[in-house]
């Protein structure tokens, strides 16, 4: 009686314990397309990414890409000459796979199931007039409230993607890719226009204005805070003076490559100028002074050695600031520069109070600080 009682329920746990595993098992597949499309130094090497590796490591019959070519970032990247050269058929961008694509993920919710429920329309644009799968997935490639794309997922199975099935993980890689195609547009876009700091590695100042007017802009649209960091090496001449030049840009790649970390996928960082960097950020002034000590914890630990393997401390000083943007595009523009002046200042005064700190003027002759 007991043995009886007890099979089902070890069964059960059995069972629960193969489906974790298997979540597990995916969940790490998942990441390492994620980490190849993270860090895709070119469009062609993230296409071959979702093209090549996706479908074979997912057993997928196929994978289309729609992008919208009227998007500001992507009209670099989607150019008539710039599609000739990458001769990808899975890269579309007709106006028919938008709006069938748009039609099928109703409120910017991914569609899935059986091929016959797709519509004549989105099929022929999505997998042209050949064999189709059996069923597929099509996911919504959105910041926001903006949408750049449609990624569709295509299998031979027709219980794959199967109409009320959770999309949680598929979301989150939708998401993923997104922000890689960002990141993407980027770095095409910074080779195209000679706007990178050769030492670091990072955009440099001319970039860093130009994005900020681009975000300044898309703030003002959507009523979004918009947030800016100026970074500072601290007692930086003396790096220079005591180990030399070398080791002084060695100091100034290493505080670039920590910087870079602690920002998310779609931040823009810079080097500014000499020793000191920026840093623009999506999100409110918790936001930032939440990215701002993760910065300043990160340098600060550091591992930078001499010619001799000794250790050198590096710290670094961190002005905040952020709005929300509204008004006219003069008068964004305005509220802008006047953030990024804000975040000066503030940097300086972290300088006056101790350096290796953080600081956040809340208005004129009041300043908080935040370590």
């Amino acid at each position: 009686m007991t043995n009886l009682a007890q099979t089902p329920l070890s069964e059960r746990l059995r069972s629960l314990v193969d489906t974790v595993q298997h979540n597990e098992r995916t969940l790490r597949r998942f990441q390492n397309v994620e980490l190849r499309l993270i860090g895709a130094q070119d469009f062609a090497s993230f296409l071959d990414t979702l093209f090549t590796q996706l479908p074979r490591e997912f057993s997928l019959t196929g994978v289309t890409l729609w992008l919208d070519d009227r998007a500001p970032m992507l009209r670099e990247l989607l150019e008539p000459a710039a599609l000739r050269a990458l001769d990808q058929s899975k890269l579309l961008v007709s106006r028919e796979g938008g709006l069938a694509a748009q039609g099928l993920c109703d409120e910017g919710r991914p569609w899935l199931g059986n091929l016959h429920g797709m519509g004549d329309s989105a099929r022929r644009a999505f997998f042209g007039a050949g064999l189709t799968p059996a069923s597929a997935i099509v996911l919504p490639l959105a910041a926001g409230d903006t949408v750049s794309g449609y990624l569709c997922l295509g299998s031979d199975d027709p219980a794959r993607f199967a109409e009320g099935m959770a999309t949680d993980i598929l979301e989150r890689f939708a998401s993923i890719v997104t922000a890689s195609l960002d990141n993407v547009a980027h770095r095409e876009r910074l080779k195209q226009l000679g706007m990178t700091d050769s030492l670091t590695g990072l955009a440099n100042r001319r970039y860093f204005d130009e994005r900020m007017r681009e975000e300044i802009m898309r703030a003002c649209r959507y009523g979004v805070p918009v947030a800016c960091l100026f970074i500072d090496i601290d007692s930086f001449k003396r790096i220079n003076d005591t180990y030399g030049h070398q080791t002084g840009d060695r100091a100034l790649a290493a505080v670039a490559a920590c910087v870079r970390q602690q920002v998310r996928l779609g931040d823009t960082v810079a080097r500014y100028g000499g020793e000191e960097f920026a840093a623009l950020l999506q999100g409110d002034r918790a936001d930032a002074l939440t990215v701002a000590e993760r910065v300043r914890l990160a340098v600060e630990r550091l591992a930078l050695q001499d010619d001799h393997g000794e250790r050198i401390v590096l710290t670094v000083s961190i002005g905040v600031a952020a709005r929300t943007i509204s008004g006219t595009p003069a008068e964004a523009a305005k509220l802008g520069g006047a953030m990024m002046e804000e975040a000066d200042r503030a940097m300086y005064q972290a300088k006056r109070n101790g350096r290796n700190r953080i600081e956040a003027l809340v208005k004129a002759g009041d300043v908080e600080t935040a370590r």
